[in-house]
């Protein structure tokens, strides 16, 4: 460095005045496109049933698509530092805004719900008569004219 780091912002975004950030830049973006795909897939499979985790994991997908294929375009076209390092850093904060500040009482509020559910069911099952069918009180009787 030759320079003062806030000169450095308005340079090309390139191997060349670069070169110990871009490679490394380009590479992370590559792997979190892949994981943030991959991750989706699994964890939505999993989770089918369960709505706000299927769309905590949808706004993490679109959100890690955009951030990623961004720093990749500004690494291709050599935009200036300084919007790339806007991308990665508003990119990474959205992320973990999404994940702790949005979804977090969402998926508290389903967890207790849950828990909630389990505890009723756990309460009907332990008496022995809800397990038993009675006869004929879920038909209806014919009628005799």
């Amino acid at each position: 460095m030759t320079r003062a780091p806030w000169e450095y912002l308005f340079e090309s975004f390139n191997s060349f005045y670069f070169p110990d950030l871009f490679w490394q830049t380009v590479v992370a973006s590559i792997v979190g496109l892949v994981a943030v795909v991959l991750l989706y897939n699994l964890r939505t499979r999993r989770l089918h049933r369960h709505r706000p985790y299927l769309d905590l994991w949808e706004w993490l997908l679109w959100t890690g698509l955009i951030t990623f294929s961004l720093l990749l375009v500004g690494a291709l076209f050599a935009f200036d530092f300084i919007l790339v390092l806007a991308t990665a850093v508003i990119g990474v904060a959205t992320l973990v805004w999404i994940r702790f500040r949005r979804f977090q009482p969402i998926i508290l509020g389903y967890e207790r719900l849950l828990a909630r559910q389990r505890y009723v069911t756990r309460q009907r099952a332990s008496d022995p008569e809800t397990t038993i069918r009675r006869r004929g009180g879920g038909r209806r009787q014919r009628r005799r004219r």
